[in-house]
């Protein structure tokens, strides 16, 4: 961006109201490159426009100046591009002095000093030189700062320290007109500022005071103090901003020439909370978002306001990225196309880019619904691109329609085609204008449908043929009758020739009926006889089955005769063996009763009965084995070979 010749202001703070200045946001909003913002606080009459212009490599030219009434109100803007970051845009805020006397509403201090530490990447506090509890006592607002903003949108148990810590700038003290008094030793600006910080001063200090320096610990991570002396003669202060360089005090050059190199090479570009870095145009809409709650009176927001940017930006991507592919299309698209595949190409390739431009401007962490969001509108913008293609097809086809059709338009109004062979003419002609109608380029992507809905020939031709029925109904009334007898002979003739056919077809099917009759008679006769031969083999079946029945109870009879004869002579001879063995065996008790006396013999007597009651089952079980053996299998052979016989 130019570099402003001037610096302007960004908020005014007038009647104890605060408002934007629409100029300066219109600047800030052309600037596209990240930013490094400079803030400078401090109270009034203490050189801060100086200061600010010296960082702006600025000597003169400035409105504002150091007068007893005050002439910096709110806060201004000088935009510069940065001197040793290429791509890199730095903006200077001036505030107007804390605890002036003419202010009467005290709260606008606070609010202008909250927007200084919340815009800023670098916070610089610019100082007379005075004790430590003197300049800690004018950096008060610090321990107030949790009534009027605060990080998180929703608690989650973080102090407020560490959250502020997170979004607040670097901080760089300036101490003016420094001066050693007699017998005081030496000291650097880092030993300064860790006296000023240290823990054992608190022994000296208020309760308010160590507020203070608890803040600056804990709010300001990074830190920094330069110590500048009197930058001229006590007589020349008053005209301090037009003094010519070497008309300052070199000790001063030299400090302050060390301060701008510090803030020229370490101040950082201003970040969002997910990191992205801001620009001219997100530090406009963080502007507006702030003031925007300082006036509706709520306490200010980081997360919400920095969400709110971040969409706002995404957003603008879109619609960038958006009018990027529209005037890339605009530019490479010469309306109508050859070809739908023509356009197409062009919308791929210019889709990429517009991702790609998207893809290079969205914030980090959210692009993705934002890329959804991109592709529905190119997609809609390519459907736009289609329409008018087709549009501006189906214009130039219908120019080239009415221009092929003079020719032929002169030939109806002369009658040519009324004449007799008019309709083959018209035809020849209109064969001839679609070929050249096909001929003729550059008629995009309806050439075909233009041609089929195209009226005029279609008029024409219904034109050319009500002529023609009409000629030819006159033709009809004329040769009408004799139409009419040739007709009737014809259908005479026709007539008669059907009533043959029918005659022949007749008598061709009364022989085929009585065909199928005959056919039918030798059929029942044939069934008949099979149905008797059935008959009769079912009575021999019968008879047979009776004779075998009659042969298997013999059987039966016979079996149970010999089973009975058996059984008696088991009987017998099981009779005649337990005979034999009672009288052996009682021989042997007698035996033994002479031998052995009475009580052996009762014993004997015992083993004898035993011995009877056990041979009687083994008799017993000898015949059921035979029975299952030999009688059973047979009578189941018998009943088998009955059964196959029957079937």
């Amino acid at each position: 961006m130019p570099p402003m010749s001037v610096p302007l202001c960004l908020v005014h703070n007038q009647d104890c109201k605060l408002s934007l200045n629409p100029a300066a946001l219109a600047v800030l909003r052309g600037a596209t490159q990240p930013v490094v913002v400079v803030a400078i606080v401090g109270l009034s009459r203490t050189g801060k426009s100086f200061l600010m212009k010296r960082m702006a490599q600025k000597c003169t030219g400035s409105p504002l100046g150091s007068a007893v009434q005050k002439q910096t109100e709110g806060i201004w803007m000088w935009c510069l591009p940065h001197p040793f970051k290429p791509g890199v845009t730095l903006v200077l805020l001036d505030t107007e002095g804390l605890g002036n006397p003419c202010i009467d509403e005290i709260r606008n201090n606070a609010w202008i000093f909250t927007l200084a530490l919340l815009l800023s990447s670098t916070l610089v506090y610019n100082s007379m030189r005075t004790d430590s509890r003197m300049m800690l006592e004018s950096l008060s607002l610090l321990t107030d700062l949790k009534n009027y903003v605060r990080v998180r949108a929703q608690a989650d148990g973080t102090g407020p320290e560490d959250e502020f810590a997170r979004v607040f700038p670097d901080f760089v003290w300036v101490v003016r007109d420094f001066k050693l008094q007699e017998g005081e030793r030496p000291i650097s600006a880092d030993e300064n500022m860790d006296q000023i910080l240290r823990a054992w001063n608190r022994f000296f200090l208020s309760k308010e005071k160590i507020k203070v320096q608890l803040c600056l610990r804990r709010f300001f991570p990074h830190h920094k103090m330069f110590m500048l002396e009197r930058p001229a003669a006590n007589r020349d202060l008053a005209q301090l901003e037009v003094l010519w360089e070497d008309q300052l005090q070199p000790r001063f050059r030299q400090q302050e020439e060390a301060f701008c190199q510090h803030i020229w090479k370490e101040a950082p570009v201003k970040v969002l909370l997910n990191s992205s870095p801001v620009t001219g145009r997100m530090l406009a809409r963080l502007v507006e978002a702030y003031m925007a709650a300082i006036s509706s009176g709520s306490v200010l927001c980081v997360e919400s306001v920095h969400t709110a940017v971040t969409e706002a930006e995404n957003n603008a991507a879109v619609e960038m990225a958006v009018a990027k592919y529209q005037r890339g299309m605009e530019q490479d698209l010469v309306l109508p196309t050859a070809s739908f595949n023509a356009l197409m190409t062009a919308h791929q390739d210019w889709k990429k880019r517009a991702i790609a431009f998207f893809l290079s401007q969205a914030l980090d962490g959210t692009e993705q619904h934002y890329q959804a969001l991109l592709m529905d509108k190119l997609e809609v913008a390519k459907e736009e691109f289609c329409r008018r293609n087709e549009e501006a097809s189906q214009q130039r086809c219908q120019a080239v329609l009415r221009e092929l059709w003079g020719d032929m338009e002169l030939r109806v109004q002369r009658g040519d085609y009324v004449a007799p062979g008019g309709i083959r003419l018209f035809q020849k002609d209109l064969k001839r204008m679609q070929e050249e109608y096909k001929r003729r380029p550059d008629k995009g992507v309806k050439v075909s449908r233009v041609w089929v809905q195209w009226g005029r020939w279609r008029r024409c031709a219904s034109r050319l043929y009500r002529q023609e029925e009409e000629v030819l109904e006159k033709f009809l009334r004329v040769k009408r009758l004799e139409m009419i007898e040739m007709w009737l002979e014809g259908v005479d003739q026709q007539c008669k020739e059907v009533l043959a056919e029918v005659r022949a077809v007749m008598q061709a099917v009364e022989k085929q009926l009585q065909e199928q009759q005959q056919q039918q008679q030798v059929m029942l006769a044939e069934v008949t006889a099979a149905k008797r031969a059935v008959e009769k083999q079912l009575e021999e079946q019968q008879q047979q089955q009776q004779v075998m029945l009659a042969e298997v109870t013999a059987v039966m009879k016979a079996v149970e005769k010999q089973l009975e004869e058996r059984w008696q002579q088991w009987a017998q001879q099981l009779q005649e063996e337990q005979s034999l063995v009672l009288s052996q065996r009682l021989e042997e008790l007698e035996v033994r009763l002479q031998e052995g006396g009475a009580e052996a013999a009762a014993l004997q007597q015992v083993e004898l009965v035993q011995e009877e009651e056990q041979a009687v089952p083994s008799w017993r079980s000898t015949l059921l084995k035979f029975l299952d053996k030999v009688v059973v299998p047979i009578l189941i052979r018998v009943v088998n070979s009955v059964v196959n016989n029957a079937a």
